[in-house]
């Protein structure tokens, strides 16, 4: 199992660090698609490219991160050292685009007097990669071995729900088990969409040009809650159940979100193993379908997902729930590797 592990880390990790200085989409245009409450077309700077970024936790203060070979460059140590007003937060980032940022990262890989503006990943503490989303969406039995394995008939549309901001955890994280309401914890590894423009109504062939990256993530549940109404809601939105990151891989670095692999492991032995291909509904229909029913603005996040292995998809006498001191090890190809613990 661990040596399963350890060759599909080294798979995963192969793109995290390309592309660290940087480059941009040219041409600062107007958002396509853009719906009744986006306030029409709005000019936007351009998008960064070829960047990993994540965000830096400092006692609850998120400030932006870039994964660099030289080390995690602090971006605000760097605005401030070389006395350039750039983006600090990825809130900001996905709002305002690129504003100088890619530049600011090149000089300080360049210059000798940037040292100290690298950070040692070791030493950080994350923050959710994605920070403030108007609406946190989520896909329910979209891989077809999943909906299969819960006796659940393959949905005819994509099934959509929500978890709300509170939920957001960050690598390395810890989720406060709420065993005074619940018993049955789960895991599900699912690959995070974030949006980077404004999209209403539109097609399946624009719907991948509106996203601004990627992430992995987990849609860590409390089946019990889950299964208590029709709703899901209760059992997917405690604390913190929401970990996503380590990274925000931009979208140029993932030309074909469904072609991905995908893993999560229970303290090193590996639970869930399948590739993105698996889902049912792809990432630009479940962007299209969405957007033909509301607006969705930059920062939106979709959770697209779990495939197989999930413990409420064993048979009752070989399920084995979450508890207090298990970790949590989830990895998606070309995203990073996400670990949080419970207690």
């Amino acid at each position: 199992m661990e040596s399963n592990r350890r060759e599909f880390l080294k798979i995963a990790g192969t793109a995290i660090a390309a592309g660290a200085a940087g480059t941009v989409l040219k041409g600062g245009v107007a958002e396509a698609g853009a719906g009744p409450g986006a306030g029409g077309k709005v000019s936007r700077d351009e998008m960064p490219k070829g960047m990993t970024f994540l965000t830096i936790s400092d006692k609850g203060d998120y400030s932006l991160g870039v994964k660099t070979d030289k080390g995690i460059l602090d971006v605000r140590a760097a605005s401030r050292l070389f006395k350039k007003k750039v983006p600090t937060t990825i809130d900001e980032v996905i709002h305002g685009g690129d504003r100088g940022l890619s530049a600011l990262v090149r000089t300080a890989l360049g210059s000798d007097k940037a040292k100290g503006a690298f950070l040692d990943e070791a030493k950080i503490e994350f923050g959710p990669c994605v920070t403030n989303p108007e609406k946190i969406l989520m896909l329910g039995f979209n891989y077809r071995k999943h909906a299969m394995e819960t006796n659940t008939p393959i949905p005819t549309s994509p099934v959509l729900f929500t978890k709300c901001n509170n939920a957001l955890n960050g690598h390395n994280g810890v989720i406060k088990l709420p065993t005074h309401v619940a018993t049955k914890f789960d895991y599900e590894v699912e690959l995070v969409v974030v949006m980077g423009k404004t999209a209403y109504r539109v097609s399946e062939e624009d719907a991948l040009s509106h996203v601004f990256g990627y992430c992995t993530g987990n849609d860590f549940s409390a089946r019990d809650l889950q299964r208590k109404t029709s709703q899901f809601l209760l059992g997917k939105t405690s604390d913190g159940v929401a970990p996503v990151g380590p990274y925000l891989v931009t979208a140029d670095q993932i030309p074909d979100p469904n072609n991905l692999r995908l893993e999560c492991y229970v303290n090193g032995e590996r639970r869930q193993s399948n590739n993105t291909s698996d889902m049912i509904f792809n990432v630009k229909t479940i962007i299209s379908y969405a957007s033909q029913h509301f607006t969705l603005k930059p920062g939106d996040i979709f959770f697209t997902g779990t495939p197989e292995g999930v413990i409420f998809g064993m048979p009752p006498e070989k399920q084995v729930w979450l508890k207090a001191g298990d970790k949590i090890t989830t990895v998606i190809e070309k995203t990073g590797e996400l670990k949080f613990a419970l207690v």
